[in-house]
């Protein structure tokens, strides 16, 4: 099968900080489940070269019942309503898949089309990681939010030329997430 490991709320809405948490920490006891989002092998066969909707069928076939284990929602049609009720519940993102498409292991396909929710926010950089690229990110009241490890070539070399600046003044280095752009603030 193909899914993901997740955390779950109360609500069943996955939580990424707390998958990550959970993979961090031997400590932490975040309530796990693999979420099934398709079938590559159904009894001992490779059934990728079937369509999506007969994978689909194969899977509600197989009776899944169990507390770590779930399966996604797989609606046909009203992929725009599905992605708004996606964005309303905070959710991170849809994938798209052609109901006749086939299961490409190992390769990205037009097939399947990921939609994300992109949410922004403006964040200020207190840090640097130096040894594998990290911007440690606050909220603008201080709180810790996480480290920011993609940043375009051109936004990192603008970067770059300004630490200086940044480690040296009093200036806020304020990333501006909806554009990915860098500007500095008095």
């Amino acid at each position: 099968m193909d899914g993901e490991l997740i955390v779950p709320d109360n609500t069943g809405k996955p939580i990424f900080e707390d998958v990550m948490e959970r993979f961090m920490s031997k400590k932490s006891d975040h309530f796990i489940q693999f979420c099934v989002f398709d079938i590559i092998y159904y009894n001992g066969e490779k059934v990728a070269g079937l369509s999506l909707k007969e994978r689909k069928n194969l899977l509600l076939k197989l009776d899944i019942s169990h507390k770590h284990i779930v399966t996604s929602q797989f609606i046909e049609g009203f992929g725009v309503q599905y992605f708004d009720l996606i964005k309303e519940q905070g959710l991170e993102r849809i994938v798209l898949k052609r109901s006749d498409s086939f299961y490409q292991i190992n390769k990205r396909s037009y097939d399947w089309l990921k939609v994300i929710n992109y949410q922004y926010s403006d964040v200020v950089i207190t840090g640097l990681r130096k040894d594998e690229f990290g911007l440690v990110l606050s909220s603008m009241d201080g709180m810790y939010l996480g480290i920011m490890e993609f940043m375009s070539h051109e936004d990192r070399i603008r970067l770059y030329k300004n630490k200086k600046v940044i480690e040296t003044t009093d200036k806020l280095l304020r990333l501006n997430q909806s554009s990915a752009k860098l500007n500095i603030e008095n």
